[in-house]
């Protein structure tokens, strides 16, 4: 981070700080697929439960997202995450302690909206106090301990679980969130006034406009908010939730089978960041950036899962681990919004697309469970039915890609056209 506006060691430390929080809450998030057997047997839920329930940290986390970006905006990620988390432990709490499915609902609603700020508070200060290609490698590298939440998330999970139960798991969450508010309180300078900047950065010289107006009418926005919808949310979806079920009931893995494949799908997606954050510099300078990357990149993710879904059974852990890596490419949009904004509308841009992304992680996760269970009501077999679920989810990719392609065309046609 040497071209990082605060100094290197400076920079260094705030990173540390925001990824360790970062790293919990990808473990919260993805911790769901690994317990979703234990859970299910439990509690006796259905494919559509599975998915509500997942979906819950996603819909509490959406939820949070306009007002997180307005108050990132005003008062900096350092308070805001800290209010932020001391929801999270609450719902750690609630989410162990829960004795039917709408505690397990509440505790994953409580917990999504308290890790809601944990990548944008980050995301918005490097904004502020980072060079754009150093905002590039800070974005892969924070996604890279999301992965490392991840992997955390299965294996270890799976081996703990015999040992202490789901509940201890969550009572130890709820002490690390604590720990990590301690740290950020410790190591993340002070934010300055709405439109003013870190010493050393340039301020932006007209205020803010007031609200989200102008984020959501954005003509760059709204071209990238269908990959978030569908290619990044189902990103998600896929690794923190229907990879599993997928492994288990359509490719026949036992549960510790399951587990090995989402921590080796987690791992894939760890060494990918770190990658992106390694070459995104140097791509950056030979003239890769993101629109040019995701361009060429995405039809690899829409070719991969049309050979899942064909392959059926014989798409099995590695398939779905090509699958989520082939889909990183659409994680250079999210720096890429930030820096299509000016940097005193970098909070509410990067929530406002936040939001979108994980909304489609609901629709998607909950989507595909009830898309499951109305194609076996209608006669198909298990794997058939994901199957058909997943072309559903397929096609809405396509269209997600050709959009991105086509406003795109049409943004350069305007530019040529202009006098």
């Amino acid at each position: 981070m040497s071209s990082s506006v605060l100094p290197r060691r400076a920079a260094v430390i705030v990173f540390l700080a925001f990824a360790f929080a970062y790293f919990l809450s990808a473990l919260v998030r993805a911790v769901t697929a690994t317990l979703a057997p234990t859970l299910a047997q439990e509690f006796s839920l259905q494919a559509r439960d599975l998915g509500l329930l997942a979906g819950g940290y996603f819909l509490g986390f959406s939820a949070t997202q306009l007002p997180l970006g307005t108050w990132l905006d005003r008062h900096g990620p350092k308070k805001v995450a800290l209010g932020f988390l001391g929801v999270a432990v609450v719902g750690s709490l609630v989410f162990s302690a829960a004795t039917g499915f709408s505690g397990l609902l509440a505790g994953r609603v409580l917990c999504g909206a308290g890790v809601s700020a944990c990548l944008m508070a980050p995301l918005t200060g490097y904004r502020r106090w980072l060079e754009p290609v150093a905002q590039m490698r800070a974005n892969s590298w924070m996604l890279m301990t999301g992965s490392l939440g991840m992997v955390a998330s299965t294996l270890p999970v799976q081996w703990a679980l015999p040992l202490v139960g789901w509940r201890p798991l969550f009572w130890a969450l709820a002490v690390l969130i604590a720990v990590a508010m301690v740290v950020i309180a410790v190591w993340v300078p002070r934010w300055g006034p709405a439109n003013s900047a870190p010493v050393g950065a340039s301020a932006d010289v007209a205020p803010a406009p007031q609200g989200y107006g102008v984020v959501w009418r954005h003509p760059y926005f709204q071209r990238l908010a269908p990959l978030g919808f569908f290619c990044y949310g189902g990103m998600v979806a896929m690794q923190t939730l229907w990879a599993g079920p997928w492994m288990q009931r359509v490719a026949g893995y036992t549960a510790l089978e399951s587990a090995t494949g989402l921590f080796w799908i987690n791992v894939s997606m760890l060494c990918t960041f770190w990658t992106w954050g390694m070459v995104n510099p140097w791509l950056l300078r030979k003239g890769f950036g993101a629109d040019r990357l995701m361009a060429m990149g995405l039809p690899l993710c829409l070719v991969v899962l049309l050979g899942i879904i064909l392959a059926g059974p014989q798409a099995g852990g590695g398939a779905w681990a090509l699958f989520c890596v082939s889909c990183t490419f659409v994680s250079l949009s999210q720096p890429a919004v930030a820096m299509a904004f000016p940097q005193a509308l970098a909070g509410r841009a990067l929530s406002a697309y936040n939001l979108v992304i994980f909304a489609g992680v609901f629709v998607v996760q909950w989507g595909i469970g009830l898309a499951v269970d109305a194609f076996a009501a209608a006669g198909l077999a298990t794997v058939p039915a994901f199957q058909a679920a997943m072309a559903v989810y397929l096609a809405c990719n396509a269209s997600a890609y050709a959009w991105f392609m086509l406003r795109g065309r049409r943004h350069n046609v305007l530019q040529t056209s202009a006098p």
